[in-house]
């Protein structure tokens, strides 16, 4: 049976792709070794330099957020290296396990999931390092499992006072071009990003940004590549090609989702994400439940984790809310399996959209019976109201 109107997709990413971008993948397949490719791989390769905020290298990879997680590490380090890693989430423990696979020696900061790593439990780590043993410290930049944001710049500034040469990797999957992230200016040497996210596209490309530092560290690095490599790719990118066959159309939505983030603004971007950030954990704290990430400061843009009352089930509570509003949620992935759900609230996303959303978990909340208060979407709107002159009405 037909459901009438728009299916709400709220989860976390991928996240619903503008019509913009539809149209642009929409486009005859081109030769990729033709003349006239070479201006829409130029364009790729330029303007994620922009997103990145980097003067360094971009690669673009037709492949999920994993690969790059896997390109980052393999063109890097070699087998038996150490890597500092932090349990942030879900999605950091899934980055130490592919280092573990791929032959590496993962130590891993145990955490809460309840806020972004810790600066200065990696700094005494690093001084305890005396022989400089570990070759790179991971993190996640946005843990999309928890919507906690780790401050990026602070792992930076505690490498450096414990005189460390680590190399510094971060994962800002979806983090990127939703949050602020800065990889010159930060002193990030690997990022890793994907497509489904705050650019708004489908999945199907992901990103390493990488550092001149990196770049010469992979020169001597002997762990096994081929499909990943650095330097297959460098020559091929400066004329705006690549290797092997890329996502051609998917570069041509890719372009457009850079002019869109440029036409808004990045500051703007970001702070239309903050902001409604603000607004949905304003609705959680009025329904009475409890937002994942306890780290005033750390709380995502880009999602809200929101913890369900002992007794009751996240994942039925979901599936409700999408049989009786069409309203996709993301679910509690491992350790917080069917404990939480999560709102997403990136990409393309407005006021109006913030407020059918809420609306409908306000609804799926009475009718499956989990405990709360109403009035959690009208404090949303009354926060989105009192701040809609500070945003200028951009979001």
């Amino acid at each position: 049976m037909r459901t009438a109107g728009r299916h709400f997709l709220q989860i976390p990413g991928p996240s619903p792709v503008p019509d913009r971008i539809l149209r642009a993948i929409d486009m005859p397949t081109i030769d990729h070794r033709g003349p006239a490719f070479a201006d829409v791989g130029r364009r790729s390769l330029d303007g994620m330099k922009s997103i990145f905020k980097t003067e360094s290298h971009v690669f673009i990879y037709p492949s999920s957020g994993t690969g790059a997680w896997e390109a980052a590490l393999v063109n890097s380090t070699s087998p038996g290296d150490r890597v500092l890693m932090y349990e942030t989430g879900h999605f950091a423990t899934l980055w130490q396990a592919l280092a573990l696979r791929i032959g590496l020696k993962p130590e891993f900061i145990e955490g809460d999931w309840r806020g972004g790593a810790e600066a200065d439990r990696i700094e005494q780590r690093l001084r305890e390092d005396k022989n400089h043993n570990i070759k790179a410290v991971c993190v996640v930049h946005n843990e999309t499992s928890t919507g906690s944001v780790t401050p990026v710049l602070e792992v930076r500034k505690a490498i450096d006072a414990a005189g460390h040469p680590a190399l510094l990797m971060v994962d800002t999957i979806s983090g990127l071009a939703a949050i602020d992230y800065r990889h010159d200016e930060w002193g990030v040497d690997v990022a890793v990003s994907g497509s489904q996210k705050g650019l708004m596209l489908p999945p199907g490309i992901a990103f390493n940004a990488v550092s001149e530092k990196a770049m010469k560290v992979s020169k001597t690095a002997v762990m096994p590549r081929s499909y990943w490599s650095w330097e297959d790719m460098v020559a091929p990118n400066e004329k705006g090609y690549f290797p092997y066959t890329p996502a051609t159309n998917m570069l041509y939505g890719l372009n457009e989702a850079i002019d869109m983030l440029h036409e808004e603004g990045l500051d703007a971007v970001f702070a239309r994400h903050g902001r409604h950030g603000e607004a949905t954990r304003h609705a959680v704290r009025t329904w009475g439940l409890e937002v994942l990430c306890s780290r005033q400061g750390q709380e995502s843009g880009v999602l809200t984790a929101v913890m369900v009352p002992e007794g009751h089930s996240a994942d039925a509570f979901r599936a409700t809310t999408l049989k009786n509003f069409d309203l996709s949620l993301g679910n509690g992935l491992s350790k917080v399996a069917d404990k939480v759900f999560r709102i997403g609230h990136l990409g393309d996303f407005n006021d109006l959209t913030l407020m059918a959303t809420l609306s409908g978990v306000e609804m799926g909340l009475a009718k499956s019976g989990v405990p709360h208060k109403n009035g959690g979407a009208q404090a949303a709107m009354e926060h989105l109201l009192q701040t809609s002159s500070a945003s200028n009405g951009a979001a």
